[in-house]
């Protein structure tokens, strides 16, 4: 076996880990780790990290580290995204953890964002459609179109499920009237994503990890069916995305975590990123299927450097 290396994705919501070894110019992952860490929680809006949320990144990042000393891994790729590129104090915090635990950080683009996620789920599924692949993160969510061999348009906009949070859902359970203004915003925001799928026509949605991980395991508990969490690709259709939508939105928090498959650190997020999915299928009906790749950023990450094995 030949070298580790972590990849760390350090998301607005959560901090995830990923360890892998190198083996016949392959990578084998080692192991996956995610920690809920809500950086973006009460400041996100105004463009900053609270002093909280630097307190449960900075201990996530220390738990991860223990993880690396433990495996003996010192090459270490982390990625900072949508949070800490848009916190006024971002590039301090990535300091910060830098000097507490040695691991440095890189805060990535959008652009750059989209582009290692395209890449995690074309490892993850065989896209032989032109597809739409929708990441929903804390802070940002990325929209691209196109198959297994190019990408055709992608951009990332700052509408993450954090943010719609904080303006939209006053109330438990969300407010009919807080789903409306949600949908009236989004049509505003994603104007450009609306001209792209009308030049580009894709045939398939692909859900990328986070919500639709959740989404798929209730799907499968309910449908009878085998739920792997590390399988690159879960099942869901859009009858049960539309069963479990019409349940989200009349369901308060604790009666959310009640549902089998619900993790407590998706129920929150959960509703107004099944808003966004809801918009995405009622403005567009074009859709002839729906996929859910459990591969994103980090995958796609070691996808790159996977081929650089191979040369």
């Amino acid at each position: 076996m030949g070298d580790k290396i972590a990849i760390i994705d350090l998301g607005t919501n959560t901090f995830h880990l990923l360890l892998a070894q190198s083996h016949n110019r392959q990578y084998k992952i080692l192991l996956q780790e995610r920690i809920p860490v809500k950086i973006g929680m009460g400041g996100i809006n105004s463009n900053i990290i609270t002093d909280a949320g630097i307190v449960r990144a900075i201990e996530a990042m220390k738990n991860f580290k223990i993880r690396l000393d433990q495996n003996s891994i010192s090459k270490v790729y982390a990625f900072g995204t949508s949070a800490l590129r848009n916190a006024s104090n971002g590039k301090e915090i990535a300091a910060k953890i830098e000097s507490e635990t040695g691991i440095s950080i890189r805060i990535i683009s959008g652009d750059e964002e989209a582009d290692y996620i395209y890449e995690g789920v074309r490892s993850a599924i065989n896209m032989k459609e032109i597809s739409l692949i929708v990441d929903i993160g804390g802070g940002s969510v990325e929209f691209i179109i196109g198959n297994q061999e190019q990408i055709l348009w992608k951009q990332s906009f700052e509408i993450g499920a954090q943010r719609l949070l904080e303006v939209f859902q006053k109330h438990e359970p969300i407010l009919f009237s807080e789903i409306k203004e949600l949908k009236s915003f989004l049509k505003l925001s994603l104007s450009t994503l609306s001209g792209a799928i009308e030049k580009y026509k894709p045939q398939v949605l692909v859900g990328s990890s986070g919500t639709f991980d959740t989404l798929s395991e209730i799907h499968c508990i309910r449908n009878g069916l085998h739920y792997d969490p590390v399988a690159p690709e879960t099942p869901l259709s859009f009858k049960s995305f539309h069963e479990i939508f019409n349940e989200l939105i009349i369901k308060n928090r604790a009666e959310r975590l009640q549902i089998a498959g619900m993790i407590e650190m998706r129920a929150d997020m959960i509703v107004v990123a099944c808003c966004l999915i809801d918009y995405l299928l009622d403005t567009h009906k074009a859709f002839q299927g729906l996929r859910v790749s459990s591969y994103s950023l980090k995958e796609g990450v070691l996808a790159k450097l996977a081929r650089t094995l191979k040369k």
